[in-house]
């Protein structure tokens, strides 16, 4: 069986391929929604950092706009339609996928060593409760941690959460950003509940649909987006339905989504603040490679050590990163603590995606602190005034 040649592609080509299949360009599927655009990405990441809100809701409203914040939390966990595992990170995931991530769940079924250790009998207890009681939190099952610290988990907590890892318990709400537990056969479709599907089928699937989410990828990329290795990813790429491409100035192999080549990326461009943690730039070196910009969270940095700020969003216009905000609320008021911004032409979108952002968090006024270029603070502060008006 001969190799198909690979098909070449321009910068400009895959970074447009990889805008439209993330959503940023083109009408977005509005009657879809918030769950249309979850089937889209594959996967949206979780996180506790709240600032303006939370990543999980930023995803969606980075590409459809003003969605009622009740509305995202309604669109995941209602209805059967999604359930939080492990993926590039911890993720909200289809509900449709949960067969395919059985290879994950046995693999942790078989895991020798742990970092908590886990009480004998803990594991059963809390089955046994969720079974007569639940859905419960890890507060209501009888406690989530030992002492003060974040990290130091009573054993219910442990054992709680290797369920969830195993597959015999998942989260069907979150309360006050607490994980509900319900065991998974009341939470998932009859259906769907099942490890049937041998290693080699799933990884087949998350690398099939991996580069249905990102249009063009690199190995790299690709592997990354549900947290696969790379030997995995070579397993099964010849048969995941992905064709070869170059990419110019990439100087690695890529693979590319077939439908995504059918047609040439065209529409609006979003212009919107994106959550350091969307799936756009989950990947540092995917995201200098294609939008020629450095993105790193420095929530985890120390403070003195910070160069654009504690929640830094890039900020996407015309299909490209053209600067960084990092946000703060004081009541009605967005306040922009820093911003950086890649030169005069990226001060109106960045006005636009300022008020924007505003709006939807029922902001009546945006205030500026600190520009890196000084003398783009008056322009900035004038073309503000003018959208706010």
């Amino acid at each position: 069986m001969t190799t198909p040649r690979p098909i070449p592609l321009s910068a400009d080509d895959a970074r447009r391929i990889a805008l439209r299949a993330q959503g940023f360009l083109g009408a977005p599927d509005r009657r879809a929604g918030v769950r249309g655009v979850l089937r889209h990405l594959g996967a949206v990441q979780l996180d506790t950092i709240s600032v303006l809100a939370r990543s999980h809701e930023l995803i969606p409203y980075a590409r459809l706009g003003a969605v009622g914040r009740r509305t995202v939390d309604d669109a995941y966990w209602t209805d059967t339609h999604a359930f939080e595992y492990w993926s590039h990170a911890a993720c909200i995931l289809p509900i449709e996928e949960w067969p395919h991530f059985a290879f994950r769940r046995r693999a942790y079924r078989n895991r020798p060593h742990w970092n908590h250790e886990l009480p004998e009998g803990t594991y059963d207890q809390v089955v046994k409760q969720l079974r007569a009681e639940g859905p419960l939190t890890a507060t209501e099952l009888g406690g989530a941690k030992k002492t003060s610290e974040w990290w130091d988990w009573s054993g219910t907590k442990v054992a709680v959460e290797r369920a969830l890892m195993y597959g015999e318990v998942v989260c069907v709400e979150r309360r006050g950003w607490k994980r509900v537990y319900d065991l998974a056969e009341r939470a998932i479709p009859a259906a769907l509940l099942h490890d049937e599907l041998d290693d080699t089928e799933c990884l087949r699937r998350l690398v099939r649909l991996a580069g249905q989410s990102l249009g063009v990828g690199t190995r790299a990329d690709i592997a990354d987006y549900h947290r696969l290795k790379g030997e995995q990813f070579d397993a099964v790429v010849a048969d995941s339905g992905l064709v070869p491409v170059t990419v110019e100035g990439w100087g690695k192999p890529a693979w590319a989504d077939p439908a995504a080549l059918e047609t040439v990326p065209r529409g609006r461009h979003r212009t919107t603040l994106l959550s350091p943690f969307d799936s756009l730039i989950w990947e540092r070196a995917r995201t200098e490679r294609i939008f020629g910009f450095t993105h790193r969270l420095e929530a985890y940095v120390p403070k003195p050590k910070r160069v654009y700020g504690y929640f830094a969003m890039p900020v996407l216009a015309g299909g490209r990163l053209v600067g960084r905000v990092d946000p703060a609320r004081e009541g009605r008021t967005l306040v922009a603590k820093q911003v950086t911004l890649d030169g005069p032409k990226a001060v109106a979108a960045v006005a636009e995606a300022l008020v924007s952002a505003a709006g939807w968090v029922d902001c009546t006024d945006v205030r500026v602190e600190r520009v890196d270029a000084p003398e783009l603070r008056a322009p900035l502060t004038a073309e503000l005034a003018r959208a706010l008006a």
